[in-house]
């Protein structure tokens, strides 16, 4: 379902690599308030402090409610030999545009206890795997 967000407008055909014909500089698959989900993959994730803790793999999107429920960061790994995925609660990032990445509050050490599984696992088809997840980052499910 389409959603109505206050001066959003169509500045090109979806698709299209026009330059964006207002001169506001906004990306094709971008506005002001939202972005597609291909911008978003590969993005930076820090911690506090800064450091690079790793890229946004992909996003887990609950099909009722249609908001995003988890960010999966890749973590670690060489080449995407070894690699784990970490999926975190989207309610416990932030965007930084001095970082241009999300930040969350956790270290390395905490993450590395914290959920994860492979490049050869899909956990969520668990249906505890996300209640697991949130009561790890002690937050409230989106759904």
């Amino acid at each position: 379902m389409p959603t109505k967000l206050p001066d959003e407008r169509q500045v090109r055909e979806p698709g299209s690599m026009e330059l964006d014909p207002t001169g506001e500089g906004i990306a094709v698959e971008e506005t002001r308030r939202l972005i597609a989900s291909s911008k978003v993959e590969g993005t930076p994730v820090y911690n506090r402090t800064g450091e690079e803790l790793g890229t946004v793999y992909n996003f887990m999107v609950d099909k009722v409610s249609g908001q995003v429920a988890y960010v999966v960061m890749s973590f670690g790994g060489f080449l995407g030999i070894g690699e784990s995925y970490h999926p975190l609660p989207w309610r416990s990032l932030t965007y930084d545009t001095r970082l241009g990445g999300y930040v969350v509050d956790i270290d390395k050490d905490r993450l590395a206890e914290a959920p994860r599984y492979g490049a050869d696992e899909d956990p969520f088809t668990d249906d505890e795997y996300g209640a697991r997840v949130d009561a790890y980052y002690r937050t409230t499910p989106t759904a």
